[in-house]
């Protein structure tokens, strides 16, 4: 049952990695980090892409470098067993190389709840775990919050371990945990500080440790951390730099994270930690008035999540470490409400809410993935375009030469799909790959994410024979003449501003659609409220479900080519 419920998690993670197998423009400096040290290794620095698009502070490799070599024996086995078939395939490995870990991680955690409240906690804590949606969807993404959630789910791990009536854990266990949360925070996320705080101070009240043991534990890890990614990362980025203490002193003291934003102090506890939990929320705090064990646990995380809220700038990425031990709240109240003897009337009503509470979340990330899976149009455009352009159908003499619109590149057109451009993979990573020596015959394409260009100086310039941007024909019909959407239907076109009708093509391939969030048919929903219910039988009779509740969407990209 222990494996299985591993093999569970482990597989909820990987197959949200596979549904969404693109990233976001958040996760692009530690993916891009990954690719180039998987491309050129980490002697030819000058090539990488940080120097390209450093972002507003730095940010360590430490998580880039560590998760690329991980992935580097793995990729070699996949390829030498044909599984590998282009460079973003090894995109998608790295990713189910990160969701593996954040699942070991989050698996540490369930046998330190099975052994301190027993399996069947254990149990409910895996299903409430993935039922969710954000956890399992993001924990194969290459945020820093989310190379940070593997030591911290450990840590917590570590401090839950003990048997049943153990009235703490062992010191060693206690100093490991502060020593992994020092690491974490000094490395990769400082926002950290203000949850082993709260760890550390309970630690010392309750008497689970020593004060000169803390501070011997702190300062050895805390020193030791800096010394590692100071070295480290000046490597990368040429200049002595200890990127955490940057990215603080950014946001924090200069205040620069106002500028995205700020949200008023309740926002985490009110919008941000029930968007995390879904319905399992209530049951955390059931778990948290009937079990002092979880208010021992719990407090310091709550105690987080005040601290943090006193930073104007609030993201759900920033508490996100406090998931876990939430769910090991609510799967601590979901035993005891399963437990009780479905005989009596709380019995069935506290066996049928938890039940109920599983479903909602299920049926709630169901939708949240769907509308995500849609929500990287630039990932899917490039994959298109080098769907529909493969270098071997390149006209010979011809280049091909793609600009990137900044809405492409935000949402999905990653490094790893620029598979027709140097680097290319070296045959140990990728058999079926694009010889370097193989130019006269299969010529490179240039992929261009040059900012701030216009309609008139991307037309006006030749070598650009393709577009992929958020400007819709309307917005293009000055340059129709031009331009044209791949898979043109010459029966299709618009009116240009000098009223000729140009064409414009059905853009079958050419026009990427996003999601525009689920749409409700109200009309069906009114005449159920107003009781209604032979109008409400008029409009479903006719109805699937598709017409009842359906995920929208919309345009939000184009393929151009020049005529």
């Amino acid at each position: 049952m222990s494996l299985a419920l591993d093999a569970l998690i482990v597989l909820t993670g990987c197959i949200h990695v596979l549904l969404a197998p693109y990233s976001k423009v958040e996760e692009s400096f530690n993916l891009h980090a990954v690719h180039d040290v998987l491309m050129y290794g980490i002697r030819k620095l000058d090539q990488y892409d940080h120097f390209v698009f450093p972002g507003a502070v730095p940010r360590t490799f430490i998580g880039s470098v560590a998760l690329a070599w991980t992935s580097y024996p793995i990729i070699l086995l996949l390829n030498s067993c044909g599984f590998v078939l282009s460079k973003f395939d090894l995109q998608v490995i790295v990713r189910l190389v990160l969701t593996t870990f954040n699942a070991f991680g989050l698996c540490f955690l369930r046998r330190a709840v099975s052994r301190r409240f027993g399996r069947p906690t254990s149990f409910y804590f895996t299903i409430i775990t993935i039922s969710q949606f954000l956890v399992p969807f993001w924990m194969g993404r290459t945020l820093p919050n989310m190379f940070a959630l593997v030591p911290v789910n450990v840590a917590s791990g570590l401090l839950l371990s003990r048997p049943p009536n153990s009235p703490k854990p062992s010191p060693e266990n206690v100093y490991t945990a502060i020593a992994m949360l020092t690491f974490t925070a000094v490395i990769f996320r400082a926002e950290l500080v203000l949850l082993l705080g709260p760890l550390v101070l309970q630690s010392l009240l309750l008497r689970h440790v020593s004060f000169s043991g803390v501070v011997k534990v702190a300062l050895v890890a805390g020193l030791a951390s800096i010394v590692t990614t100071t070295a480290i990362d000046s490597y990368f980025w040429k200049t002595t730099v200890w990127p955490e203490f940057s990215g603080m002193y950014f946001n924090v003291v200069q205040g620069k994270s106002s500028e995205w934003g700020t949200s008023p102090p309740w926002t985490y506890f009110t919008l941000l930690l029930p968007k995390l939990l879904l319905f399992a929320l209530p049951f955390s705090y059931f778990g948290f008035l009937m079990d002092p064990r979880i208010r021992e646990a719990l407090l310091p995380h709550v105690a987080f999540i005040s601290l943090i809220s006193l930073l104007g700038h609030k993201e759900w990425r920033f508490i996100v470490y406090v998931v876990p031990v939430f769910n090991v709240a609510a799967a601590r109240a979901g035993r005891w409400m399963v437990s009780q003897r479905k005989s009596t009337l709380i019995g069935r009503l506290s066996f049928f809410a938890f039940c109920l509470m599983l479903l909602i979340n299920a049926v709630g990330t169901m939708m949240f993935a769907m509308a995500s899976i849609a929500n990287y149009p630039g990932g899917v455009a490039l994959k298109r375009f080098n769907d529909v352009h493969p270098p071997s159908l390149v006209p010979h003499g011809k280049v091909y030469h793609v600009h990137i619109s900044n809405l492409a590149a935000q949402t999905g057109a990653s490094l790893f799909l620029q598979e027709h451009a140097p680097p290319f993979p070296s045959t140990s990573l990728l058999s079926h790959t694009t010889s370097k020596n193989d130019t006269s015959k299969y010529p490179w394409t240039v992929y261009d994410k040059t900012e701030n260009l216009t309609i008139d100086e991307l037309s006006g310039s030749r070598d650009i024979t393709h577009l992929i941007t958020e400007w819709s024909p309307v917005e293009m019909r000055s340059r129709m003449r031009i331009w044209r959407i791949i898979d043109v239907d010459a029966d299709a076109h618009i009116t240009s501003l000098d009223g000729a009708a140009v064409p414009v093509g059905s853009g079958t391939v050419g026009v990427i659609n996003g999601s525009a969030g689920w749409k409700i048919n109200w009309d069906m929903i009114g005449a159920v409220k107003a009781l209604r219910l032979q109008e409400f039988g008029r409009l479903i009779s006719g109805s699937k479900w598709r017409d009842i509740l359906w995920l929208s969407e919309k345009p939000m990209l184009w393929i151009y080519e020049r005529r």
